[in-house]
């Protein structure tokens, strides 16, 4: 897969559950060398989990979810078409309950890399 600049996890919650129980070695000096903590929000490890003493990987195992209410105010959709190394995502207007008309995007399962 190529390379994409698009974070797939949501790194605050597990990055403060690590530190939370690894605070107190850190702060009392108890470990015997310098230790790296890494996240990678998807297989790609971006996030050099390669190379660390500790590794977090997210790992995704359903194609994302999408909220056409919310993703035109969110993000820019053609940056977002252009983020997904299979083509799996692409435009399309939706209809929302309320009769206005906004741009989002439709996955195409068959096609998603998840």
């Amino acid at each position: 897969w190529i390379h994409c600049h698009t974070p797939a996890t949501d790194a605050s919650g597990p990055v403060k559950a690590t530190m939370d129980t690894l605070f107190e070695h850190f702060q009392g000096m108890k470990l015997p060398a310098q230790v790296r903590v890494s996240l990678a929000c998807c297989l790609n490890m971006c996030g050099a989990v390669h190379c660390s003493d500790i590794a977090i990987l997210g790992y995704h195992r359903k194609p994302p979810m999408i909220e056409d209410s919310h993703l035109d105010k969110m993000c820019e959709i053609p940056l977002a078409v252009a983020a997904c190394p299979t083509a799996a995502v692409k435009p399309k207007k939706v209809e929302l309950e309320d009769g206005t008309e906004v741009k989002s995007v439709e996955v195409k399962n068959e096609r998603c890399m998840y």
